[in-house]
Order: structure tokens, then sequence, then C-alpha cells
């Protein structure tokens, strides 16, 4: 007998598996307001959790870091930098 793992599917575009929980693009894109290209370009410098290729078609991502991620963002002082205004790099 082989290693299989089960996972189990939810209509929320969830899937259980081993006790984490992983979720598609569209419940991603409902938690995250970003498009899809500025989440692989943060995913890319490392600044967002990593997607988890499922089949050559389908990603998935770890809802647990997701959050985790989602709680950082909160807990952060960071400004989003709106275009035309000045840059203030310290203070004489």
């Amino acid at each position: 007998m082989g290693n299989t793992r089960e996972a189990k599917h939810r209509d929320n575009g969830s899937t259980v598996n081993s006790g984490k929980t992983l979720i598609n693009r569209r419940t991603l894109l409902t938690m995250i307001p970003l498009s899809d290209r500025t989440i692989y370009n943060l995913e890319k410098r490392g600044e967002f959790p990593r997607r988890i290729v499922l089949t050559s078609r389908n990603v998935a991502w770890d809802l647990a870091e997701v959050e985790h991620w989602i709680e950082e963002r909160k807990q952060s002082n960071t400004k989003a930098i709106r275009p035309g205004m000045p840059l203030i790099l310290g203070s004489r």
C-alpha cells in the first residue's frame, strides 16, 4: 500500500490537508485586495507567502501564512507613498 493523503475540499475555495488549510486564488483575492501581478511580485521578493503548486494549472496558499502576513501588515507602521507626495528622508 502506498502513502496517500486525503484532501477534503470545501465549497468556499479552500482545501484541508494534514491540518493545513489551503486557499485558492479566488479566495486569496477576496482576502488581499491586490492584483495577481502585485502578489506575484511580492512573492518573488520574499515579501508574501509562497504559493504551493498543486498541479500544472492549479496553485494554492497556506491560509495560516496569509493570515500571519495580514497581521504583520496591520502591526506595521509603514505608510503608503502616494504619487506626487514629496519624500521626507530626514528632519533637520
